[in-house]
């Protein structure tokens, strides 16, 4: 078999593959989007913009997390916003860290990587969450 048609047929066979790829970091997304409404929206609001309905008793207001690109000059900041949900970075709201759920979020670790490359480990649930958020921003 020649070079050429041995590449044809290597790109056809891992096509799939890659539409494969595509649809499952759609799915996660979609599965962010749920874990946020449940998790988060009560603080950040409906649509993320630090409008919950909670945000008006806590002591420090909730983030606008459509902006997290915007005021990160234009780069999502992939390992800050994995690090406050994980609680390695916590956030003091209400006179207490905000919720983390980073213990209930563990297990079958994926890595998404940073703007620069570099890989970040954490649970399936919490990159479910970050695909979400990088989706929102504005």
């Amino acid at each position: 078999m020649s070079h050429a048609l041995h590449a044809l047929s290597l790109a056809v066979a891992l096509l799939p593959l890659s539409v494969a790829a595509q649809d499952a970091a759609a799915q996660d997304a979609d599965q962010g989007a749920a874990l946020y409404q449940w998790y988060c929206a009560s603080c950040h609001g409906a649509n993320g913009d630090g409008a919950g309905p909670m945000a008006p008793v806590l002591l420090v207001q909730p983030t606008d997390l459509t902006q997290l690109s915007a005021s990160s000059a234009g780069e999502f900041p992939l390992l800050r916003v994995v690090r406050r949900i994980d609680g390695t970075d916590p956030l003091v709201s209400h006179g207490s860290d905000m919720p983390v759920y980073g213990a209930m979020f563990q297990g079958n670790e994926v890595a998404l990587k940073t703007a620069a490359g570099q890989p970040v480990l954490m649970g399936q649930s919490v990159a479910d969450l970050v695909l979400y958020l990088q989706e929102i921003q504005q």
